[in-house]
């Protein structure tokens, strides 16, 4: 087993190759927001789990990604880049599929962005393709909701063998349920708790959502910062005030932030402190895994 445990974070879930296209303003159907000149256009690779685990990687976790890429060119740029952070991808598998994409339309004035995407259903993931032996020897696993029935299985499978797993839930659907009670830590989007228990305030919606007593409920919140609820109650961080160029993939790197913290044992306080930091750095330049900070900006971050 010693020989076996090469990493710190499993990650299973969605990559993608994301054209950036940096606007002055939001279009609109009619008027003078209906044809624009783009301010500046670019390819970069995303993607909640492949992001996140970049983002481990540069914090200095030992990471594998396990994942679908179909065999097209965005494919090949997906698994270099993923190997360009030193990420591990012996179990990324390729499918004779077109690969996950997206068309993000970005606000030049405050970084916010709308994000169009499609995914290719044989891009899932098959139950052989789950390393079952990488998922019960790693230290944390971490899914997101793209593939929710692979995300599930690797949860479980983690959890039988009382590996920690953390997740990325964007939405709600018919299997959301099951991917929450599967996990150690559920991190949502904003909209999820006040979409799952029809709840105006996400702090109440947090603390009325069905927990088990050895689990972790935690809200992302933008700029406002993020909550979290466990056996102690309600626990909340505010954000860290940065110059915004572009909040894709903040909340992956939200994400990466949480699993440096909670691998080195720090209270749920400082998980959310340090993760907000690692959010706010990755929002002051463009891309995704093209964002991801660097430990040492984090903890500048954090020291000012």
């Amino acid at each position: 087993m010693a020989s076996e445990l090469r990493f710190d974070v499993v990650g299973v879930g969605a990559n993608s190759v994301d054209y950036v296209a940096v606007l002055p303003a939001f279009p609109q159907a009619s008027g003078p927001l209906a044809k624009m000149r783009l301010r500046r256009h670019l390819k970069s690779c995303g993607g909640q789990t492949a992001t996140a685990l970049a983002a481990c990687a540069r914090l200095g976790l030992r990471c594998s990604y396990v994942g679908a890429t179909g065999n097209d060119a965005n494919g090949r740029l997906v698994r270099d880049t993923l190997g360009s952070f030193d990420v591990d991808i012996s179990h990324l598998v390729v499918h004779d599929a077109t690969s996950h994409f997206a068309f993000i339309l970005l606000d030049e004035h405050n970084g916010e962005r709308i994000i169009l995407w499609d995914c290719d259903e044989r891009l899932g993931l098959t139950d052989d393709e789950l390393p079952a032996g990488l998922l019960r020897s790693c230290r944390l696993v971490h899914v997101d909701d793209v593939d929710e029935r692979a995300a599930i299985a690797a949860a479980r499978i983690a959890r039988a063998h009382h590996i920690p797993v953390t997740s990325d839930i964007d939405c709600i659907t018919g299997r959301t349920s099951d991917l929450i009670d599967a996990v150690s830590v559920a991190i949502f989007a904003e909209e999820v708790p006040l979409q799952f228990t029809g709840l105006q305030d996400a702090g109440e919606a947090l603390t009325s959502m069905p927990r088990r007593r050895d689990q972790v409920l935690c809200v992302t919140l933008g700029s406002r910062g993020a909550m979290a609820v466990d056996n102690d109650g309600l626990h909340e961080a505010r954000g860290f005030p940065v110059p915004v160029v572009d909040t894709t993939a903040a909340g992956d790197i939200f994400r990466a932030g949480f699993i440096y913290a909670l691998l080195q044992g720090w209270t749920l306080d400082e998980q959310l402190r340090f993760a907000n930091a690692a959010a706010a750095v990755s929002c002051t330049r463009l891309g995704a895994i093209a964002s991801v900070p660097s430990l040492e900006e984090v903890q500048e971050l954090l020291r000012r």
